[in-house]
């Protein structure tokens, strides 16, 4: 076949998977995580559900796939704060306040039930170990040029950061968070 026929069929699978995934996530908000069949994934997406079983087996693996194009996008998006911005303590503070501000944006809209689902998968596990590793990396970084406090290892203070911004999920406003992410930084500048 040629390379534009290929293209083009690549690029419907990808489409057909993501409106598959769209309109599960969609359903879980709405109607929550027991009430999702593939029947009504499939309604929702606008494909048949036999086009639906070629792609997926069954919900739970839809969702997973969903979770999964979620990290990505938010590790994503964690990194192109630390890369876009300027000097040790720049880079830190970009990057936690990112972090905050996709806690409290996917905290309010996830599904307990869902969360629950998701989180013990290995993925999160992995992007866990990833995250911790970027802020520890740049704590470390940061107390080497004297604007992060040097007394505290960096381990702890990674832990330090992650608790205290993982209530960002439950703040009312991003106001609310830019404060907490103040709050925060302030604990980690070096003491005196």
């Amino acid at each position: 076949m040629p390379k534009l026929w290929n293209d083009t069929i690549d690029a419907h699978r990808r489409e057909v998977r993501a409106a598959t995934m769209e309109a599960a996530a969609a359903l879980v908000a709405e109607q929550g995580l027991r009430a999702v069949t593939m029947s009504r994934v499939a309604e929702k997406a606008g494909i048949g559900r036999a086009t639906l079983y070629k792609y997926f087996p069954d919900v739970e693996t839809i969702l997973r796939a969903w979770h999964e194009r979620q990290i990505a996008t938010h590790l994503d998006h964690l990194t192109r704060a630390r890369e876009g911005a300027e000097g040790p303590a720049g880079r830190l503070e970009a990057v936690l306040r990112t972090y905050a501000l996709v806690a409290h944006h996917t905290g309010r809209h996830h599904d307990t039930e869902l969360a629950a689902f998701l989180h013990r998968d290995e993925q999160v596990a992995q992007a866990r170990q990833q995250l911790h590793a970027m802020i520890r990396d740049l704590l470390q970084e940061g107390a080497t040029a004297g604007v992060v406090r040097g007394d505290i290892i960096p381990d702890e203070l990674t832990a330090y950061c992650l608790h205290s911004l993982s209530a960002s999920a439950g703040l009312p406003t991003t106001d609310a968070v830019e404060r907490l992410v103040a709050v925060t930084l302030a604990g980690l500048r070096p003491p005196g």
